[in-house]
């Protein structure tokens, strides 16, 4: 198995062995994915973005300093790339979410969702996540999914670590009230009534 760094890949790009970004490609087309669909919400949409995101990458990789990881310095691209396509497109729609939620609600909440099989939870995170503001679900989705620092975070998405902080926190309670009502949602009958 090859344990190439980033930045030993990044020096041989840079040297000319063009090739060896798609090592980086490989490494992390999932993710940046992963992070640009949950802000633009579609699949046709992601999938152009992610190519421009490499693509800024790529003609960009001489000005990457390595000051912070590669991955870092390639999701802020991302997210900014997402960022300019909903600004083109004004397509994007906050959502607003006022519920306060009890710490009791949040257990209540953890209880049932541990109840459901994996990949039923997995799916009805996905789904709250995608309901959240842009910058709301990529913190999120790099805080939880990426394990990345709260310093990381703020330095990809171009905010102070106190403000991702309280973005986290913020989240945190839409998505416990987003997954509150999809819970304790009354089924419909085949008439469409409750």
């Amino acid at each position: 198995m090859n344990l190439t760094t980033d930045h030993q890949i990044i020096q041989q790009v840079l040297e000319g062995d063009t090739q060896r970004f798609g090592v980086l490609v490989e490494r992390y087309e999932g993710f940046v994915f992963t992070i640009i669909i949950r802000m633009l919400r579609s699949k046709e949409a992601a999938e152009e973005v992610a190519q421009d995101t490499f693509v800024k990458a790529y003609t960009g990789l001489s000005g990457f300093r390595g000051e912070s990881k590669f991955s870092s310095w390639l999701y802020q691209i991302a997210y900014r790339k997402a960022l300019d396509y909903i600004k083109a497109n004004k397509k994007h729609r906050a959502v607003s979410l006022v519920e306060e939620i009890t710490e009791d609600n949040m257990a209540a909440i953890e209880n049932a969702l541990d109840l459901m099989i994996a990949d039923e939870r997995k799916q009805m995170i996905s789904d709250a996540i995608k309901q959240l503001d842009a910058t709301a679900a990529t913190i999120v989705t790099l805080y939880y999914y990426e394990d990345a620092s709260v310093r990381e975070i703020a330095t990809i998405v171009s905010l102070s670590e106190d403000n991702v902080k309280v973005k986290l926190y913020r989240s945190r309670k839409k998505l416990y009230a987003l997954l509150k009502k999809r819970l304790y949602m009354k089924p419909m009958n085949a008439h469409g009534k409750a």
